[in-house]
């Protein structure tokens, strides 16, 4: 889904670069909260595991190909506000160094894949986690559902955006067509690689997964409520 330069007019790519621009700030402040002596090492390995996979490309159909987004892997991981800053990591380093989508739609990049895909796989998951019952084992199935839900939203956003600001000659129902049909595709690898990742981590270490804190903590409440030491 990397935007090339060119591909959409100058006033869209600046208003999707004000948008990231903002999201990076705001991010900057947020991610405090969420940052502690645990998830602080967690976000550099995120980012360097999701600029890895995003590397490497699966089949899809007809020709195409798709990789990790990561935005509701990091989003778990991590915390929604550190994932938004990883993944902004990984597109600039991309750019800059591979030139794997334009730098002047380095901000469209970093909105579609980086802060769509953030938010919408974090309010998936957090709205399953709201419904379902608060059950570790269920984490990296919401994670999984997130992340698979959060890659056609961002083809979505980028059919939106090709509306208002497209450069190319493309009629616009068939862009829309061929985005979703094929991202839908990617979002199941997506869901598959989100739901191994996570449920990896939290087999070995499920402190640091930020998601699951709310569970582990309803957990401890149960067990210590149990043995009697806490009302």
């Amino acid at each position: 889904m990397h935007v090339p330069d060119g591909f959409l007019d100058a006033p869209t790519s600046a208003a999707t670069g004000v948008v990231a621009a903002a999201a990076i700030g705001v991010s900057l402040v947020k991610a405090r909260k969420e940052l502690d002596d645990r998830t602080a090492p967690m976000a550099g390995l995120v980012a360097a595991f999701i600029f890895a996979v995003q590397m490497l490309n699966f089949p899809v159909a007809s020709g195409t190909s798709g990789h990790l987004l990561g935005g509701a892997l990091a989003a778990v991981l991590v915390g929604p506000w550190t994932a938004v800053l990883c993944l902004s990591v990984v597109f600039l380093v991309q750019c800059l160094l591979f030139a794997d989508g334009g730098i002047t739609a380095l901000g469209t990049n970093i909105t579609l894949m980086g802060l769509t895909t953030v938010v919408v796989g974090w309010l998936v998951f957090k709205g399953l986690q709201l419904v379902l019952p608060k059950r570790l084992s269920l984490v990296p199935v919401q994670a999984g559902i997130g992340a698979l839900v959060s890659v056609p939203v961002a083809a979505l956003l980028f059919v939106a955006l090709y509306a208002v600001g497209g450069t190319a000659d493309i009629p616009l129902d068939n862009l829309a067509t061929a985005m979703v049909g094929v991202h839908v595709l990617i979002g199941i690898g997506e869901g598959i690689i989100t739901f191994l990742a996570v449920g990896a981590v939290l087999a070995v270490r499920p402190d640091l997964v930020y998601g699951a804190r709310p569970v582990l903590a309803r957990r401890e409440l149960e067990i210590r409520t149990s043995t009697g030491a806490a009302a």
